[in-house]
């Protein structure tokens, strides 16, 4: 399978992940907006739980390149990198900005 379409379908799948990851936050958003005890809950559930973390850069991650590939689909709905090696190109350097970001996002997170 070409790259660009592997692209593709992975920017599928991490709208997908969006979709069901927003209940997580917005789980944690109005857990922070009842009180100050449930604000200061929220806080102590991402300082302290590995897997609240891990949802987070997972979410932020998936954000991340759904955002990048969301770009990328724009400039080739306006007609640029439509053809096979201009696409590879596109899509290889999607990955690696998506991936440096990720990173980015990770160290940020933990």
């Amino acid at each position: 399978m070409p790259l660009p379409s592997v692209t593709s379908i992975l920017h599928r799948i991490t709208g997908i992940a969006l979709f069901f990851g927003a209940v997580f936050m917005l789980y944690a958003l109005g857990l922070s907006l009842e009180s100050e005890a449930g604000f200061q809950e929220s806080v102590t559930m991402f300082e302290e739980s590995f897997f609240a973390r891990l949802i987070a850069w997972g979410l932020l991650s998936a954000l991340i390149y759904h955002s990048v590939v969301g770009v990328k689909h724009l400039f080739m709905d306006a007609g640029h990198f439509e053809e096979l090696e201009s696409g590879m190109f596109a899509s290889k350097a999607a990955l690696a900005i998506a991936g440096v970001l990720i990173l980015l996002a990770g160290v940020w997170v933990w």
